[in-house]
C-alpha cells in the first residue's frame, strides 16, 4: 500500500469514528509520527496534504526540521519524554510540546524563550500506577497546569497521555477526560486532549481526543536504525 493509501485509510477511520461518536472530523487533528523516518518522508507527507508532524527525540526533530525548513507550514510536535537540559533545544525546533509532566520542565522551557513567541504545550498525564512512566499523576495534574498558566512565555492547550498497555484503553481515556474538564475549570481555553495511536484512537475519540498521534500505520514500518 502507498503512504497516500495509508493516508487516506486513516482519515476514513477517523471520519467514520468521529461520525458514530457524534462528533464533526473536521474537530479532529491528525498528528503524523514520522520517529525514525528520513526527512524526505516529511517531505512527501506535505506533498499530500499533512502539515501537523510529530517526532519523540529532539535531535531528530532538530535535524528534521533544519532540513525542512523550507516547508514554513508544517507544525512541529514533540511528543516524546523531554530531558530538562534539551529544553531550549526543544523549544527551538518545536511548535507544540505535549509532555510537559513536571514543573522543573515547565520552568525550563520558560526559561528558553528568547524572543515574545509563547510556546504552545500540554500537560502529560500519567494513566498507569507506574511512577516510572513519564507524565503528571492525576492528583498534580491540575497544579501542573495552574503553573504552567503563571509562565507568560508558554500557553497551556490541554492534556496528553498514552493508554496502558494492560488496560482497555476507554476507561483510561475517561480519566483523562476528567482531567482535561477539570483543567478547562481553570483554564478555558485549554481545550486540547492529546490521545489516541493507531491501536486505540478510536476509544480516544469517543473521549473527546482532539489530537491523536499515528505513526506506522500511516509511514509505513520504521527503518532498520542498525
Amino acid at each position: 500500500m502507498t503512504l497516500a493509501a495509508r493516508l487516506s485509510a486513516i482519515d476514513d477511520r477517523i471520519a467514520e469514528a468521529a461520525r458514530r461518536a457524534g462528533r464533526d472530523p473536521g474537530d479532529i487533528t491528525r498528528i503524523v509520527v514520522t520517529k525514525f523516518h528520513p526527512a524526505q518522508l516529511v517531505r512527501d507527507l506535505r506533498a499530500l496534504g499533512v502539515t501537523e508532524v510529530g517526532e519523540n527525540r529532539q535531535q531528530e526533530l532538530t535535524a528534521k526540521r533544519a532540513d525542512l525548513v523550507d516547508l514554513d507550514d508544517v507544525r512541529w510536535h514533540f511528543i516524546g519524554q523531554a530531558q530538562t537540559n534539551k529544553a531550549a533545544a526543544i523549544r527551538r525546533a518545536s511548535d507544540v510540546v505535549h509532555s510537559v509532566d513536571r514543573t522543573r520542565l515547565a520552568d525550563a522551557l520558560h526559561r528558553a524563550a528568547d524572543d515574545d513567541g509563547v510556546l504552545d504545550v500540554l500537560v502529560q498525564v500519567n494513566l498507569t500506577e507506574d511512577a516510572g512512566r513519564g507524565g503528571s499523576t492525576l492528583a498534580d495534574a491540575e497544579a501542573l497546569a495552574e503553573h504552567v498558566l503563571g509562565l507568560e512565555s508558554l500557553r497551556l492547550r490541554g492534556v496528553m497521555a498514552v493508554a496502558p498497555l494492560d488496560e482497555d484503553p476507554a476507561s483510561a481515556f475517561a480519566r483523562l477526560r476528567a482531567v482535561a474538564d477539570r483543567i478547562r475549570v481553570i483554564a478555558p481555553e485549554a481545550t486540547w486532549i492529546s490521545a489516541g495511536m493507531t491501536g486505540d484512537f478510536v476509544q480516544a475519540i469517543d473521549a473527546g481526543a482532539t489530537h491523536l498521534r499515528i505513526g506506522s500505520a500511516i509511514t509505513g514500518p520504521r527503518p532498520d536504525r542498525g
